[in-house]
């Protein structure tokens, strides 16, 4: 099944913002990664001071709805400005699914980040449509569905 969630970005205080929608919805977060568990690359160093901001975030809002988000970080490009500090991120259950998706949507855009395997064992990508909408597309793989399965805490 594909879905489309709301993924939100701040400027470092996207922690804070979270704390706040979780006393609001309610909820536990599933994952909360910073920018320093993310693997070293020299392509993409994470300067000191962005070592402890949020990365990803997610929040179950209902079962078919989760508010993700990040902070910016200047390694990843410019900062975010009010306005365009969303986008929307689409999940699919296949390689094909997210594929096609990605190359149909990005067409005539701005490609942000390639469709590639990530550390997080999915298929991801990022891209600016041909109408300026930003967009994420994602599709986790067996390996992280059989990671998450075996650390499941329920």
């Amino acid at each position: 099944m594909t879905t489309i969630n709301p993924y939100l970005t701040f400027n470092g205080n996207c922690e804070e913002a979270f704390n706040f929608y979780k006393s609001v919805f309610g909820g536990e977060f599933p994952y909360v990664g910073k920018f320093k568990d993310m693997p070293d690359n020299p392509n993409y160093p994470v300067p000191e001071a962005d070592r402890e901001k949020i990365m990803h975030i997610s929040l179950p809002i209902s079962k078919e709805t989760v508010l993700m988000g990040s902070d910016t970080s200047e390694a990843f490009g410019k900062s975010t400005i009010e306005g365009n500090n969303f986008s929307i991120s689409i999940n699919t259950d296949s390689v094909e699914e997210v594929t096609r998706i990605f190359n149909e949507l990005s067409a005539g855009g701005k490609i942000k980040m390639p469709l590639e395997k990530t550390f997080w064992q999915a298929y991801f990508g990022m891209f600016v449509d041909k109408f300026g909408i930003h967009w994420m597309v994602n599709c986790e793989l067996k390996e992280h569905k059989k990671f998450e399965a075996e650390n499941r805490k329920d």
